[in-house]
């Protein structure tokens, strides 16, 4: 496995914000001292995320990965599901293997965006000491280690944070990974828990050899004729009522737009562009007969809360989960958890006027 020795120290601008609104209360562990020793104590590492990974999935586990090996350790960077296309021109893409079974002995895998090893889709991971890194509001602990932080706008963030905390270099390999992160994980800046110290993290990493427009460009500029095929597919079946809007795709849409998983990314979005529009729902049926959802919303209401009690997660203004089908059950389902939602956020907004 290849290494390298550990770089100059990094420092940060933005840091001393985040510092001081992430600091452990008193008696309380610091959960990236925690983290920390595990990884300068082992030498073999496995790093991992949810299965469909997106670009913050795929650039915390590039620039982690990175991270470790300057740390002189060896790293293992595994997912269930093949990158999507826009995010093999990243870095050392091509160090993530796709697999559904890890067998090697690692002194720790460390699972990045996960609720629980299910989200992983990886089997062997149950013997293993766990590290849970994760930023969703519906983020819980699970494993030996647990960092979870709500404010993060990413789990790059995180990624960011760890790498100073080691003293590590920020090479322009990392920085690309990390502002893919924060691009892809707000929406291109537009959600989330966007706010000044994400611009000067965003700075930090455009000074350190980030190329932003490249990495637009590459994101949001690179799309496929599949894709294309599967939103029209998708814009003839949009409906809306009131602040609420929704579309969806069948499983014949997919064969015959020859669309792969990545191309339902961004969908739901047209939806939440439409003016007047509070929340939107995208929904794909699976060729099992499942239907998998997802939800935006522009603030109004927290659609990670919908998703949790549905059996999903995610952020308040961006989520997802899984419902039985047929289709017209499941988007029953939906808009009548989301108009109580709406409802419920109403009533409190009266209450407290």
């Amino acid at each position: 496995m290849h290494r390298t020795a550990a770089g100059t120290g990094a420092t940060s601008a933005a840091g001393g914000e985040r510092a001081e609104s992430r600091s452990p209360a008193a008696g309380q562990d610091d959960p990236v001292a925690a983290v920390l020793r595990v990884l300068r104590g082992g030498e073999r590492f496995l790093v991992c995320s949810h299965s469909r990974p997106d670009g913050d999935a795929v650039g915390s586990m590039l620039a982690l990965g990175m991270l470790l090996r300057q740390m002189g350790k060896c790293a293992d960077l595994v997912t269930a599901d093949r990158i999507p296309a826009v995010y093999r021109g990243l870095p050392n893409a091509d160090w993530v293997q796709t697999t559904l079974r890890v067998h090697s002995h690692y002194d720790a895998a460390i699972l990045l965006e996960c609720d629980g090893i299910e989200r992983t889709r990886l089997r062997g991971l149950e013997d293993l000491p766990l590290i849970n890194i994760d930023h969703h509001l519906t983020g819980r602990e699970f494993a030996a280690v647990n960092w979870i932080d709500h404010k993060a706008v990413s789990v790059g963030e995180m990624v960011y944070r760890l790498m100073l905390a080691t003293g590590a270099k920020l090479t322009p390999e990392m920085a690309t990974c990390l502002y893919t992160t924060l691009l892809t994980d707000t929406g291109g800046f537009l959600y989330g828990a966007v706010r000044a110290s994400t611009f000067a993290l965003a700075r930090e990493l455009v000074a350190a050899g980030a190329d932003p427009i490249a990495i637009a460009h590459e994101v949001y500029f690179s799309v496929s004729p599949s894709k294309l095929l599967l939103l029209g597919a998708a814009l003839r079946r949009l409906k809306r009522k009131g602040r609420l809007a929704w579309l969806w795709v069948t499983q014949q849409d997919m064969v015959r737009s020859c669309a792969a998983e990545e191309d339902c990314e961004g969908i739901v979005n047209i939806a939440l562009g439409i003016a007047g529009v509070d929340v939107a729902v995208f929904l794909r049926e699976l060729p099992e007969g499942l239907i998998r959802l997802s939800l935006r919303s522009r603030g109004v209401v927290n659609v990670a809360e919908v998703a949790a009690r549905l059996g999903g997660g995610g952020h308040g203004n961006a989520a997802g989960c899984t419902l039985l089908g047929p289709l017209p059950r499941a988007i029953e389902e939906i808009l009548s958890e989301l108009r109580k939602a709406a409802d419920h956020t109403a009533a409190r907004r009266a209450e407290m006027a």
